[in-house]
């Protein structure tokens, strides 16, 4: 599965993982691969990506190493948008 992570600034992260766990608007969510298309709102939380990753310098200090492979993101907001296994999250 595909996730492209972009902020107003910059594309903080664009690559493979094996899932993501966002944090909407109704409560946490994950997707895997496979999974139904799917638009949602996003709140103030993280995002939790799983997979082995690497990221850019410039944005390394956005992220949080997690256990269990993870890494995560902290927004303030977001759109998410997940359709034939590529995800992008618009992130605030």
């Amino acid at each position: 599965m595909y996730l492209e992570i972009v902020s107003p600034e910059a594309t903080l992260f664009s690559g493979e993982i094996t899932s993501v766990i966002v944090p909407g608007v109704n409560g946490e969510f994950e997707l895997l691969k496979d999974h139904a298309p799917i638009v949602s709102l996003l709140k103030e939380g993280n995002v939790k990506i799983y997979g082995d990753i690497s990221l850019e310098d410039e944005v390394k200090d956005k992220f949080t190493k997690g256990n269990n492979n993870s890494t995560w993101l902290a927004i303030n907001s977001g759109t998410l948008e997940m359709n034939n296994n590529k995800v992008i999250v618009l992130a605030d």
